[in-house]
């Protein structure tokens, strides 16, 4: 079983696995967003997202365990000692979880200990707040229910989500991966945007990271800006898929004997004043820069009083297409200069359409040789399965006790 509450989803995912085939079997992968309650301070609010997790990991746990079919009523209602022993040592680790503790402790009343025997649990980086919830419920169900836990480092994660039904199709377990490695991940996501040479499972160099807003933030602040609201990486790339290619034979399929009317087909005649410009592009170095893209869009919007609507898809697709550019150029340049054998995405910005359209495109005309792997949507977003996936596929090992698991906002790959 797998948590994850780094930042305002609460996720549980639960597999089976075998070593032996490495055989990789999804029995519940659940997420419960937090976005609606977000929406409205246009970004997470950590003392929101902490009291969210306390009130939805047990309900993410009991539907997990229905998926899985492994939730069983308790046979025996009477209290042993030992019982009322363990309700105690539970209350002092969740101490500061008082809503958690609440329902856990229901929860743990009605139903079995279920057929689990491990525990993987990410433990950062992100949010404090909310790490420590996921953290303190994983520990209470390792005591609980006796079982060893291994600590997640969420950047690797994101790398993971790659491997079930994609990399580990790819390579068995018999060539340990040598047609993958070394590899060049792009992880990209609300906290985080880093290039990382990836020369095996578990041996990691950062070659590059954002020296002030990610490209997630980016999209958040721009989204902000042209008053999209919260998420803005989906607010701007749905604005931005409005504006048709006039040239192309669909566009003229879909026009044909019809008058083109801006407004209806969504084409615009307002163009930019200025082109929006590529942050580091063409520096010598792998590291990213989006505050000057989001600083950039807001003198335009404060020039151009009246956001029409042309004025806002235009604006969306070009911020769109000013981090794939970015984005794509780097990780290009990166593979060539190690000779990488794959490129590797992650992160919940992956999940955008263009940039793994144009990524795909790019790597198989200017990298003939080099695999591009890529995660489904669902899975390029913070998941649990993705905590699961690391924890099986980089051969992770559990702690001593559950007792030294701590978050580590900061921690690094």
């Amino acid at each position: 079983m797998a948590i994850e509450t780094s930042c305002d989803d609460t996720c549980i995912a639960i597999v089976e696995v075998s070593r032996k085939k490495s055989d990789f079997n999804i029995l519940a992968n659940i997420v419960s967003s937090q976005v609606k309650v977000h929406q409205k301070w246009g970004g997470v609010y950590p003392t929101l997202a902490k009291r969210e997790h306390q009130k939805n990991l047990t309900l993410v746990l009991k539907h997990s365990l229905e998926e899985a079919g492994l939730l069983k009523s308790q046979k025996s209602k009477v209290k042993s000692q030992n019982d009322k022993l363990k309700l105690r040592i539970l209350e002092e680790i969740l101490a500061r979880e008082k809503i958690l503790l609440t329902r856990l402790k229901l929860l743990f009343g009605q139903y079995e200990k279920p057929n689990i025997d491990k525990l993987a649990v990410t433990i950062g980086p992100g949010l404090e707040p909310s790490l420590w919830v996921g953290i303190n419920f994983a520990k209470a169900l390792a005591y609980y229910w006796h079982l060893p836990v291994i600590p997640i480092n969420h950047i690797e994660a994101h790398i993971f989500a790659n491997w079930p039904g994609t990399i580990a199709k790819r390579a068995t377990t018999n060539d340990k991966f040598q047609t993958i490695f070394p590899a060049i991940c792009l992880i990209v996501s609300g906290g985080h945007t880093q290039l990382i040479l990836m020369k095996g499972i578990g041996k990691y160099e950062i070659l590059g990271e954002t020296r002030d807003d990610a490209a997630g933030e980016c999209f958040d602040k721009v989204a902000k800006i042209l008053g999209l609201g919260y998420p803005g990486g989906p607010a701007i790339a749905a604005e931005a898929a409005k504006i048709r290619d006039t040239k192309s034979p669909s566009f003229a399929k879909a026009t044909a004997g019809r008058e083109i009317r801006n407004k209806k087909l969504h084409t615009t005649n307002y163009k930019l004043q200025t082109k929006l410009p590529r942050p580091m592009i063409g520096s010598k170095n792998y590291d990213f820069s989006f505050s000057g893209l989001k600083t950039a869009v807001l003198y335009q919007s404060k020039n151009y009083k009246l956001k029409t609507k042309n004025f806002v898809i235009e604006m969306a697709r070009e911020v769109q297409q000013a981090i794939i550019d970015v984005l794509i150029r780097k990780t290009i340049n990166a593979a060539r200069q190690f000779k990488t054998k794959s490129i590797i995405l992650g992160g919940g910005v992956t999940a955008n359409e263009e940039l793994r359209k144009q990524m795909t495109e790019r790597v198989k005309r200017d990298l003939l040789k080099t695999k591009c792997f890529i995660p489904e949507p669902q899975y390029s977003t913070d998941n649990a399965l993705m905590v699961a996936s690391c924890a099986f596929f980089a051969g992770k090992r559990p702690i001593k006790t559950w007792k030294n698991l701590e978050a580590k906002a900061n921690l690094r790959i």
